[in-house]
């Protein structure tokens, strides 16, 4: 008698993996349910990584680069859902005095943070402070870590970037400090507030209130050393590197007839290009933030989110998205895919951006019922944190 056929998973692997690389994701969970081979198999990563690359915040750029690793896809394809729907569970994890808020132009407590693995690193007032996240990643421990120190007057911004803390601070200085050691430098920058700084390549480059931004070096025996001094004729908000270190692009207050958004040459530190053509005056770059060497995220007080990429016109963007409560944007950030997350200058409204779609995806109001801005919002693959001006808010995206 002829033996019976053998099933379908009795197939070597790589043909069982190819044949599941049509499915989508309904099919590859129920194919999970039918014995334990096809368990394990369903869940592999090179199956999920083709849908995790259509789906909100799941750890992938547009060009496929995973920014998660060590993170199972699936898990990130169904965390994703909840971003999508906007089902999250939302805590206030820090609280702190604040001063008096009147608007982006005083001096006054703005909060920053960055991300660093187990790490949230949050300036409060003249420091900075790194807790560790708890294990459950919503949390923070009640006690920092470390204090970051050395400004006179209240930290504006700072970036993390390869275990070095560049900050830039209302005395007009800009301290660097070494996360893992004792090892900072100090040195006067600017003749008022540092309202912006970024590092990268050995270089920071730094904006101010006096109306300049500069290029400052890091290499040995020349630390602090001015390379170049940009006269933007324009109070300067916002600034970033670019990714390829050829160039910054500054983003400023618009209250002259400039463009508030311009590219200049990191080598020579000559104007590149202006960016944009139908700015109204006052409508300030509050954030800017680069996906690509290419591509280009900025927001203030129009209202309006832009997406530029200078590859194809530096005159008009070729995205953007409305606030619709025609609130002033205070800062953006985006996976480097498909999704945006926004802050509003009123009662802490954060927006999250689907780009392939017109109108906003999902909003959450932190801060109810006084006012407060969201002054800066970072984001991983489960978490989004809020800074207002009094508290530290977390959105958890796993809870179902």
């Amino acid at each position: 008698a002829a033996s019976p056929p053998s099933p379908l998973w009795a197939l070597p692997e790589e043909l069982l993996l190819l044949i599941c690389s049509y499915l989508d994701a309904q099919a590859l969970g129920r194919l999970a349910q039918v014995c334990r081979r096809l368990r394990f198999l369903s869940s592999r990563d090179v199956l999920w990584r083709r849908i995790a690359r259509g789906c909100l915040n799941s750890g992938f750029t547009q060009l496929g680069t995973d920014l998660a690793a060590g993170i199972p896809v699936k898990e990130r394809v169904k965390v994703s859902q909840n971003w999508r729907h906007g089902r999250c569970r939302r805590e206030t994890v820090l609280k702190w005095k604040c001063k008096q808020v009147a608007s982006f132009s005083s001096s006054f407590l703005m909060p920053w943070m960055e991300l660093d693995g187990e790490y949230l690193y949050l300036s409060q007032a003249e420091n900075i402070q790194a807790y560790h996240l708890c294990a459950e990643g919503t949390g923070l421990q009640h006690h920092p870590q470390a204090i970051f120190s050395g400004h006179q007057e209240d930290v504006c911004r700072f970036v993390l970037v390869n275990s070095h803390i560049v900050s830039g601070g209302g005395d007009g200085s800009i301290v660097l400090h070494k996360i893992h050691g004792s090892y900072s430098i100090k040195f006067s920058a600017h003749e008022q507030e540092v309202n912006c700084v970024d590092f990268q390549g050995g270089l920071i480059v730094s904006g101010s209130r006096d109306r300049t931004a500069k290029v400052w070096s890091l290499s040995t025996g020349r630390v602090g050393q001015c390379l170049h001094t940009v006269q933007t004729e324009d109070r300067v908000w916002s600034i970033a590197i670019s990714p390829l270190l050829s160039s910054f692009v500054t983003g400023t207050a618009c209250c002259g007839h400039t463009s508030p958004l311009r590219i200049w040459d990191l080598e020579s530190g000559q104007l590149m290009t202006c960016l944009g053509t139908d700015f109204h005056r006052g409508a300030g770059v509050l954030d800017v933030f680069y996906e690509t060497p290419s591509l280009l995220l900025s927001c203030g007080y129009d209202t309006y989110i832009r997406y530029w990429d200078i590859r194809t016109s530096t005159r008009k963007c070729v995205q953007e998205w409305e606030e619709p409560h025609d609130s002033a944007l205070y800062c953006i950030r985006s996976d480097k895919n498909h999704m945006i997350a926004s802050g509003s200058s009123y009662y802490g409204v954060v927006r999250l951006w689907d780009k392939r779609q017109t109108r906003c995806l999902q909003s959450f109001h932190l801060s109810s019922p006084t006012s407060s801005p969201v002054y800066c919002l970072r984001f991983s693959t489960t978490h989004l944190y809020a800074a207002l001006a009094s508290a530290l808010h977390v959105l958890d995206f796993t809870a179902s």
